[in-house]
């Protein structure tokens, strides 16, 4: 996968999110998992793109971390709000689970990779 694809892949993945808070209950668990998973579930894709203008090897592997540790809270977040049941269309969640989970893995790659390379 070329640093395009991720790009579009992380900016589709925080489309997503936000159309899962939009449609977040009104209700005060809901308001607090909608605001949480806004800003952890758009994060990603900002941090990978300042992380495409790093300075160095050791800065890239810094910011892609910040974005790996969004998604995990993402992550989290969407289990959370899967299995309390706080938003109505469960496989619209379940379809984000799964991307971030793959995401987290792509990153997770990513990191060690240019970690075995020499910072």
């Amino acid at each position: 996968m070329n640093r395009n694809q991720l790009q579009k892949r992380l900016t589709n993945f925080a489309v997503l999110v936000i159309n899962i808070t939009e449609s977040m209950p009104k209700s005060l668990t809901g308001k607090y998992f909608a605001g949480q998973l806004l800003r952890s579930g758009s994060a990603p894709a900002l941090h990978y793109g300042e992380s495409q203008s790093a300075e160095s090897r050791k800065d890239f592997v810094h910011k892609m971390s910040i974005a790996l540790k969004e998604l995990r809270e993402t992550y989290v977040t969407l289990t959370i709000i899967h299995q309390s049941q706080c938003h109505k269309n469960k496989t619209v969640v379940t379809e984000a689970i799964q991307e971030c989970d793959e995401l987290i893995s792509i990153f997770v790659t990513s990191i060690q990779t240019v970690r075995k390379r020499g910072l």
